[in-house]
């Protein structure tokens, strides 16, 4: 089974409230094994546009990207970073 990505961009818009979001995420990155493999960082856009913040978690499989993403732990935090940032995040499965 390939492994299972969190894609995710992000504009904080509002630093105080997004810290909030950074101090309560790991518990759900932790109960689902997230590995980080990209988080922040220099970025140089060459084509298109993007948010200023980059984010890739690993995961092991599609559905614990999943499970992890809708559990309580990171709905709870969620609601922080979607009050202090404008942000795009999508899961995806990794090749075989």
């Amino acid at each position: 089974m390939p492994k299972a990505y969190w894609i995710f961009n992000a504009t904080i818009t509002d630093p105080d409230t997004y810290r909030k979001y950074v101090e309560r995420d790991g518990e759900a990155f932790a109960k689902y094994g997230a590995r980080f493999l990209v988080r922040g960082g220099d970025a140089v856009v060459v084509e298109g546009s993007a948010r200023a913040r980059h984010v890739i978690i690993e995961f092991e499989n599609l559905a614990v990207a999943r499970a992890c993403y809708d559990s309580p732990e990171y709905q709870a935090a969620s609601v922080f970073r979607r009050a202090g940032a404008v942000t795009d995040l999508i899961i995806v499965e990794g090749v075989t």
